[in-house]
């Protein structure tokens, strides 16, 4: 085959099926007396392969998996599925974190802090919260809360935000969250708004893991059907 007619089957250019196979994700073709490139089954398996990692993980870590199978390096490729199954795994994860977290609000919404409008100095935020003014002091050290400083006697200040921040850390520490977690809920709810957007966001979110999680399972499929084949004879990628 010519690169053209791997091409055809992706709706690739030929030029884009040469860079892949400089690059490593597929064997190097052999040449014919003219230097044109000759491409067999072997090297469509390995496109099929490749693309369809790229479409459930990214181009560098799909280039990585494929370039260890073409170094023989079987626990490297496995390791590098692996990786991407355990960031499809923490992200669903997190998000199972967030959704707790909004429901959580949702039912103390009403409760001892609200979303009230007076700035709380540490003390009474403390007391609100039933935890002590050194714990506030120490979340805020790991930035996940933050404190506006008075001016003059430089005492620390919790306007509205900054106190739904401290109950919603609260909430998730009670619930038996790591502080690296409940700062990347943080990090992902600041900005979305009241609950009912945060689960907007959420389904958006839940169903972009959803496609990955198919993208994967289709990738695997096809890095599997080629390591079997490729098992069934040399594995060696200098040619056929």
């Amino acid at each position: 085959m010519r690169p053209v007619d791997l091409a055809r089957e992706h709706s690739l250019s030929a030029q884009a099926v040469r860079n892949y196979e400089e690059a490593g994700a597929l064997p190097v073709a052999a040449r014919s007396a003219a230097g044109h490139r000759r491409y067999t089954e072997r090297h469509a398996r390995a496109l099929r392969a490749f693309l369809a990692l790229r479409r459930a993980i990214g181009h560098a870590p799909a280039l990585e998996i494929m370039r260890a199978v073409g170094r023989e390096d079987l626990d490297a490729a496995l390791t590098g599925v692996d990786r991407a199954h355990d960031r499809l795994l923490r992200d669903r994860a997190t998000l199972a974190v967030v959704e707790q977290a909004i429901g959580e609000l949702e039912m103390h919404r009403e409760g001892r802090l609200g979303r009230g409008t007076r700035v709380l100095g540490i003390g009474e935020l403390a007391g609100r919260l039933g935890v002590s003014p050194a714990t506030l002091r120490h979340w805020e050290a790991e930035g996940l809360i933050s404190a506006v400083r008075e001016q003059g006697s430089g005492h620390r200040r919790y306007p509205p935000q900054q106190a739904y921040d401290a109950e919603l850390v609260h909430l998730l520490r009670r619930g038996g969250h790591r502080l690296a977690d409940i700062r990347i809920v943080l990090g992902q709810m600041h900005g979305l708004g009241e609950p009912t957007s945060l689960r907007a966001a959420l389904d958006v979110s839940r169903d972009r893991i959803t496609a990955r999680g198919l993208a994967l399972l289709e990738a695997s499929a096809e890095l599997s059907s080629h390591l079997r084949a490729e098992q069934a004879g040399p594995l060696a990628w200098g040619g056929d």
